[in-house]
């Protein structure tokens, strides 16, 4: 007799027992009950993600939970929601009983006719498509809101389209607070725009329970539970080996060998295993469950895996030429059979490797002819053309022209409702196609030229444009186009210098097209982006868009070249770029736009940060994540974060800083010119943190790869930041070779805000080379610093400003004490916490050296400002100068909890003597048992509190 499955089993499972479960259940339960909480349930396909879901609310004590259930799709359309619209659909009754909903809600009703008599009326039509899909939201979430406290799931997003991602990066920053997300996803999926909103909702970040295959004993448990008869080795292990401990497969093929013979008889038979092993268990499991079936049941199943998960009836009647009784039938044999279950009303795959398997033992000849078919029946129905499906079938029917038409008319549509990155899509799919005419190809090429930069799609779109542009003889108007495109493209990538000569190269070909003429000579104004481009061909650039927007009429151009001429402005330290600035933000025009607008305060709030303007960083910034958290514009969430960690980097807000650093410029960073950015900022941390030899090799990387893409921003302060560091390691040759590197460039530029801190940096290695007796002071040193003083004349930037009151101490120190203390001032009021204890050291050194009582005070007030920024590297240093000055070092001085004072621990000792006898952290780490971070962090303390400024002169501790 066939084996029943036993009652109380979910979804479908044999088992009705979850099996090695325990702590992802706990930590699911702690989710649930603490809201507002997020969580990511990931694991590969057949793994029990569904499981755990239906597990959790199986338990008696949330059986009666509120909840909504959603399932993605495989295949979507671009218009996003729909996974959260049908879960929607479910709460009709719990409408009927709750109060009146917030009225926004009624932007929903056109999306949810089944519920909209318990709806708000429909809110009339806005203009603008990204704010009408923008009320979508603000109305999904205030539904949400309405219906708390809720646990909402939507099962498998790794198959949501990019809509359904940007509402759930919007969920997550406008949670309600009696909400529960839960989201299964494969892990196999690659890396999702959502992990990174999840990363940082402002409730917290989203719980991630992984699910992993299930070890030997937990297969056996499971196998047991299913059997309910112990299994000898001889079993157990090859089920393990041929399941590789999914438990879906496991569960699959106990099923199958159920089917074949008694519970008690299968674990007396492995043999039986093996004729399940080619080529996959499973492939065989759902082979064998189709072949049950007739021939028009087998041809009515494969033609449903053709259609999708849940194939309409209507359309699979069609499709197969079967009536709806036959096609209510055969559906009826599959669930039956286990092929697909009953979810809402409709038959579904039961997974989507079934469907895979289903689909895959069609003929590929049949295969195209039923994606022909289906394209043709979804052609004939009713309601909106189903663009996105049309062309997965047709491409997929081998139909190129219907397959192109539709692909462009989904991109079309998905850059309607905001949608860049689903555009950008279907565009390069359409590309891919190797028969289309030069004008289809080029009107392709162009379209994703534009959505490109947005969609995130660089690596793909780069190789695509630049063949078109190297193989086809094309006209300048299309040319100059593509050209512009590619060169935003490849500054994106990180590329900046290829970037730039492609834009340069669009501009003779773009006479004809003022609009984008404009805006190309606007990028080209931009002076940070290449290192071979005066700072006088910048302005002439800006020069030359101001009038051609003036020609062009065009008030969407007029005001990206006015912020292109404020940007250029603001980095060279002019105070008539706040002028500008303030306007341009008050400009409807530029409201209007708001991912212009976010461009711009995120642009402005680096360039702030360039000339020492900290409090308008701070809040262009603030202006700058609004306006893009508003629009949804995803693509600069990376900017956003990069220039928020420099901002506080640059206020001293540095707790937990060099983790988020470390995040944006790892292998899973998207946007390649902030990762740039990114590591500089890791590498200048570091070189104050420590360990020195990682800021080291961190700031090589950064000058290697600079130079590579001739990007002159972040060259000259990377070389800058190596300088001022191989200072404090006693290199004074090498932090002038590369503060002598990082001058030629500002003079190649022409912009000396960015050259002071490296004019700095040269007169103190000049100083430190020449020995005790002799400085700077007469000769280069002087020279330079009056050069510095003639190319920051006027300028309103307190970094520069200060760095050059700084040098001029060094080159006449009999003006010193007034000097530094000047510069003390500057940077303490521009709130560059920082810069203002280099100079506060560097004042008191300077005092205790000349005999003043005010030296140990000055010395004191940059150990605690070292210290409350954790700048372990420089703390040590000026602990070392206030022990040779006699000046007494406070304690406790920097709060938290006590330490060992200026006495080494044991544990501290201990690893530095290994230090000292030339093992590396990770070597010390392996030894002691430690992590890597405990280990860096036991040297740094030790250099804090020996005064020792590396790790090469731990040497000279005695040993025990």
């Amino acid at each position: 007799m066939p084996h029943v499955a036993p009652s109380g089993s979910l979804s479908g499972s044999l088992s009705g027992v979850l099996i090695g479960r325990r702590a992802e259940l706990a930590l699911l339960r702690t989710v649930i009950a603490a809201p507002p909480s997020l969580a990511l349930i990931e694991g590969e396909a057949g793994i029990g993600k569904s499981r755990l879901v239906a597990e959790l609310f199986a338990a008696p004590d949330l059986a009666g939970t509120r909840r909504l259930v959603g399932q993605c799709e495989q295949l979507q359309e671009p218009l996003p929601l729909s996974p959260l619209l049908d879960a929607f659909r479910l709460a009709g009754a719990e409408l009927v009983r709750s109060r009146p909903p917030n009225p926004v809600i009624g932007a929903l009703a056109p999306l949810l006719p089944e519920i909209a008599e318990h709806l708000p009326p429909p809110l009339p039509p806005l203009p603008d498509q990204r704010a009408e899909r923008h009320r979508v939201f603000r109305a999904a979430v205030a539904l949400l809101e309405h219906l708390s406290p809720l646990v909402l799931v939507l099962e498998d997003v790794h198959w949501a389209d990019g809509g359904t991602h940007d509402f759930l990066a919007f969920l997550a920053a406008h949670q309600p607070r009696d909400l529960t997300v839960i989201l299964t996803v494969r892990t196999e999926s690659g890396s999702l725009p959502i992990r990174e909103a999840f990363a940082r909702a402002p409730s917290g970040p989203a719980r991630t329970v992984g699910l992993t295959p299930l070890s030997p004993p937990e297969v056996e448990e499971l196998a047991r539970s299913i059997l309910k008869t112990e299994l000898p080795r001889t079993f157990a292990a090859p089920l393990y080996e041929k399941t590789g401990g999914i438990p879906f497969v496991v569960e699959e093929v106990l099923r199958t060998l159920l089917e074949r013979l008694p519970a008690s008889e299968i674990p007396a038979h492995p043999d039986t295993l093996a004729g399940l092993a080619v080529p996959t268990v499973l492939r065989d499991v759902v082979l064998q469950r189709l072949s049950s079936l007739d021939e028009p049941e087998r041809e009515i199943v494969g033609a449903a895996a053709v259609i999708g998960m849940t194939p309409d009836d209507r359309v699979l009647a069609e499709v197969t030429d079967r009536s709806p009784p036959e096609v209510a039938k055969a559906l009826a044999k599959a669930q039956a059979v286990g092929l697909l279950h009953e979810e809402d009303g409709r038959s579904r795959f039961r997974h989507t490797l079934a469907r895979q398997i289903v689909y895959e033992s069609v003929a590929a000849p049949g295969r195209r002819w039923l994606h022909l078919r289906t394209a043709r029946a979804l052609e004939s129905g009713d309601g909106p053309r189903p663009v996105a499906r049309l062309a997965h079938h047709f491409r997929h029917a081998g139909r190129t022209a219907d397959f192109v038409g539709n692909a462009e008319a989904a991109a079309d549509t998905a850059l309607a409702h905001g949608n860049d990155a689903t555009a950008a899509r279907f565009l390069l799919q359409a590309l891919e196609v190797g028969e289309l005419s030069r004008d289809v190809r080029v009107r392709l090429a162009v379209k994703l030229g534009r959505v490109a930069v947005d969609g995130l799609a660089h690596a793909q779109a780069v190789p695509i444009l630049e063949r078109l542009l190297a193989t086809e003889p094309l006209p300048a108007d299309p040319r100059g186009e593509l050209r512009l495109a590619l060169g935003r493209l490849l500054r994106q990538h990180g590329e900046a210098r290829a970037g730039y000569l492609q834009i340069e190269r669009a501009v003779d070909d773009l006479g004809d097209r003022p609009s984008l003429l404009g805006r190309a000579l606007a990028v080209l104004a931009a002076p940070e982006t290449v290192v071979d481009r005066h700072i006088s061909e910048h302005a002439a650039r800006c020069d030359e868009a101001e009038q051609v927007a003036r020609r062009s009429g065009d008030p969407d151009i007029g005001v990206a070249v006015r912020i292109a001429r404020a940007s250029l402005l603001l980095e060279q330290g002019d105070p008539e770029s706040w002028r500008l600035i303030d306007d341009l933000l008050r400009d409807d025009h530029l409201r209007a736009s708001p991912r212009e607008h976010a461009r711009a305060c995120l642009n402005w709030a680096q360039g702030a940060l360039h000339v020492g303007r900290l409090e308008r960083a701070e809040a262009l910034l603030a202006e700058g994540r609004q306006v893009a958290g508003q629009a949804e514009y995803l693509r600069v969430a990376e900017v956003v974060e990069l220039v928020r960690a420099a901002v506080d980097r640059a206020a001293g807000r540095w707790d937990g800083l060099e983790g988020r650093v470390r995040l944006l410029g790892g292998a899973s960073a998207g946007f390649a010119a902030a990762s740039l950015d990114s590591r500089l900022l890791r590498g200048a941390l570091l070189a104050a943190t420590g360990p020195a030899e990682e800021a080291v090799a961190c700031l090589t990387e950064v000058i290697a790869l600079a130079e590579r893409v001739g990007a002159v921003w972040p060259l000259i302060p990377a070389r800058m930041t190596m300088s001022r560091l191989l200072l404090t390691l006693d290199d004074a040759t090498g932090a002038a070779d590369h503060a002598t590197a990082a001058l030629a460039l500002v003079r190649a530029k022409g912009n000396w805000v960015w050259g002071a801190e490296s004019v700095l940096c040269l007169v103190d290695a000049l100083g430190a080379g020449a020995g005790a007796d002799a400085g700077p002071a007469d000769g280069a040193g002087a020279g330079l610093v009056a050069e510095l003083a003639a190319g920051i004349d006027g300028a309103d930037a307190p970094l520069a400003q200060a760095a050059l009151l700084t040098a001029r101490a060094v080159v006449a120190p009999e003006e010193a004490d007034g000097l530094l203390e000047r510069a003390l001032v500057t940077l303490r009021e521009a709130g560059l916490r920082y810069e203002e204890a280099l100079v506060s050291e560097r004042l008191g050194r300077w005092r205790c050296e000349h005999g003043s009582a005010d030296g140990g005070r000055a010395l004191e007030d940059a150990l605690r400002a070292f210290g409350a920024m954790g700048a372990d590297r420089d703390i040590a240093r000026v602990s070392r100068i206030m022990r040779q000055n006699g000046v007494p070092i406070p304690y406790p001085w920097r709060g938290g909890r006590p330490s060992h004072g200026q006495t080494l621990s044991s544990r501290e000792r201990e690893v530095a003597l290994l230090a000292a006898a030339g093992k590396t952290n990770q070597e010390i780490a392996d030894e002691l048992f430690l992590s890597r971070r405990t280990v860096e962090s036991h040297v740094a303390s030790a250099l804090r509190k020996l005064g020792l400024p590396s790790r090469k002169d731990l040497r000279t501790l005695p040993p025990d």
